[in-house]
Order: C-alpha cells, then structure tokens, then sequence
C-alpha cells in the first residue's frame, strides 16, 4: 500500500513519468500504470463519490487472479493424469481393482517422467477429478516379538505372455510393521506351510502368536459362536514351531489391521505398475526386492528394518525347516507318466504298471519305487499339462 502510494506522489506532485517511476521503485511498467489509470479514474467520478479517490489510496492493492494460468498444471500434464486414471478405470474392468495407481503412484510415476509438479498439484488435479474414499484406523501397542500377522492376497500377473492368477502370502509384525511376502500357484494347504517354513527362517526366530482371519487353510470348523477347530496344518506347523495362534472374528479384518494393510502396500507398490515378467522367479525376486524397499522406508522416525533389528533377538529359537509335503500312491501308465492334477510327468519306461511313492510339495514332485528316487520334476499348475522336462533322478 505505501508502494501505491508513493507512485500517486511521484507521478502527480513530481511529474515523474510511469517509466521513471517504475526503474526508481524496482516495479514492472504495467503495475505503475494500473495503480495510476485507477486512481485517475476514481477522480473522474470524485464528484459524485466524494470519497473515492481518499478511499482509493487507504485500500491494499487488488490482485485479479482469477484470469491467472496455472503454471505447473498445464495442458500437457492434465493429459498425462488423465491417461493414469483411464489405466486404473481399464484395471477395474479386468477385475485388477486392488492393483489401482494412488495418487503417490501417479506423482512418482510423472517426475519419473520429467515433469516437475508437486504432490500436492496432482492430488487437488485428481480429487477433481475422482471422489476419494476414506478409511479410518485406530494404532493399538504391541509388544517386541509377540504378534505377527498373516493373510492371502489375490494378484493378476503376466507370465511368459499368459494372464496368470497368483496368491501372495504376506506376514506383519505387529511391533515393527516388517513386511514379508512370498509368491504362490495355489492357496492351499501346501503353499500355507510353505509360506510359514520361509518367513520364520527369513526372521532368523518364531513370533509367540500368529494371527489369522477364518481362511480354509487354517480352519477346519466352526464349533460355536466363537469357537473353531483348527486344521491339521495349522496344528502341525504350531506344534513344530511352538507359537501360539487367534483367530479373528467373522468379518473384523481390522483386528489383524496391519496385513490388511500391507496387503494392499505390498501388492500396489510390487505390481501396480509393472506387472510383466519372464517367468514366475523374476516376479519373486521382484517381490521380495520390493519389501526390502518398503522396509527400509522411514516410519515416523525408524524404518522398519531397525525396529525388527530391536525385536529379532527377542524371538523364540527357530527349530528347523519343517518338511511339508504330501504322499501319494500313483500308477505309471502305459505312457511311461504318473498323472497328479490333470498334469503328466514322465518316469523311466522300465516302470510301466509299477505304483509309485510320489512327495509333492508345492514346487516339485519326487518320485520312488521300492524306496529309490527316480525321478524328479517341477510341479506344474496348469491343466492337462505335459511338462516337456525329462525326468531327473
């Protein structure tokens, strides 16, 4: 205001030119000459508005910003935002809907990109853009090596050029909030051991209690209003470890809050945006790189990793890698192949009628007659499969 006003001095008292005023005071020409058009235009009208011109040199500038371009947020980049939400909306329609970009994604992926914008231009972008939806959740004290959380997830990936369902297996600490989390062909009995055997031998120790929410793999039956049976697994995978496990109750995911929201990290920040893989293993070894990142993030004050580097030497003594497998008695044909799931595997030809003793785990299957192995082949997943590798004894 006092800049106003000394430029009304100078240009009425001393004569000075717009062009003088402006290289004196530092200003641009064009302010200089808009503060002097409005005050010559509000003495024109002084007699019939007395006050006009005093009222003028008592107000603040005025700035019109409504006619303002946004700098940052222009043309090009409103595009580039928009080609991100019609990739979530073409998500949605494959049924990829827990796979969607944020809006931390689509920030990330865009100064990747080149473009310099902040966080905060593409959210306000955005919001106009979608209606967010917001969920609430309520911080609860666990102690050091105490709890430790577990959950399926669903995930669509393209292997070798095929859609592909996979399930990730993904565990929490609750103290920590370390993330682990593994990939599987199937969800079930064998890929739920499985899953246990790695993360305990990752951890170095046993957590006292895990938990899960009522999944098949884990109960066997419901007993009462609260109370179930757990399955043959779950009682062997904690009579070997020695932790305890808890339930939830029906439909309160967030009594086990960290996995649920793990889940939905683990799975964004892995494949949400690259989701092509040459095979199953690059798509692990991409995963697990993943959580190393998300646990080498800071949280608060201390990352992930150095919270477990507190609680790690509180856990319980790891026994070993429990064996996990089934046996089955199967018959060679006159082909030379025993057939598991719809799947053929090839064993020598001299064993054509034999029955074999077949151990299957979830990633191969060995094969024996009369207590010597002859044979071992990679589990396939697939329906009606040959699997073109030749036998390995």
């Amino acid at each position: 205001m006092a800049e106003k006003q000394e430029i009304i001095i100078r240009y009425h008292r001393e004569g000075a030119s717009a062009r003088k005023i402006s290289r004196d005071l530092g200003l641009s020409r064009k302010t200089v000459s808009k503060y002097i058009a409005e005050y010559e235009q509000a003495l024109a009208i002084q007699q019939s508005h007395q006050a006009t011109a005093d009222t003028y040199l008592a107000q603040p500038p005025k700035y019109r910003t409504g006619f303002r371009h946004k700098r940052r947020l222009h043309e090009d980049l409103q595009k580039r935002i928009d080609s991100y939400l019609l990739q979530n909306e073409e998500k949605k329609r494959q049924g990829l809907r827990k796979q969607l970009l944020l809006k931390q994604d689509i920030h990330q992926a865009l100064l990747k990109e080149g473009y310099q914008v902040g966080y905060t231009t593409v959210c306000n972008y955005i919001r106009s853009k979608v209606k967010p939806s917001r969920e609430v959740f309520i911080r609860q004290h666990y102690e050091p090596a105490h709890s430790c959380e577990f959950d399926w997830a669903e995930v669509r990936l393209q292997i070798a050029g095929q859609n592909r369902r996979l399930y990730l297996a993904v565990f929490t600490a609750c103290y920590s909030n370390y993330r682990f989390a593994l990939l599987f062909e199937r969800q079930d009995t064998l890929a739920f051991q499985a899953s246990h055997v790695a993360f305990f031998a990752h951890c170095g120790g046993v957590f006292r209690q895990m938990v899960y929410d009522n999944m098949r793999v884990a109960v066997a039956q419901f007993t009462g209003p609260h109370e179930r049976e757990p399955t043959l697994a779950l009682r062997q995978l904690s009579s070997f470890y020695h932790y305890r496990y808890r339930f939830c109750n029906i439909a309160r995911g967030n009594e086990k809050g960290h996995v649920e929201r793990s889940v939905e990290v683990v799975r964004r920040k892995a494949f949400a945006e690259k989701y092509h893989f040459a095979n199953l293993q690059e798509a692990q070894v991409h995963l697990l790189q993943t959580c190393e990142q998300i646990n080498a993030t800071y949280r608060e004050t201390k990352t992930a990793q150095a919270l477990f580097a507190q609680e790690k030497p509180l856990l319980w003594a790891n026994p070993g890698e429990m064996s996990c497998y089934l046996l089955e008695t199967l018959r060679v044909d006159k082909q030379a192949t025993i057939c598991y799931k719809t799947n053929h595997y090839s064993v020598p030809d001299h064993l054509v009628g034999a029955l074999l003793e077949v151990k299957i785990d979830a990633q191969q299957l060995i094969c024996f007659y009369q207590g010597k192995k002859v044979a071992t082949h990679p589990r396939s997943y697939l329906r009606h499969n040959w699997p073109d590798l030749k036998p390995e004894a």
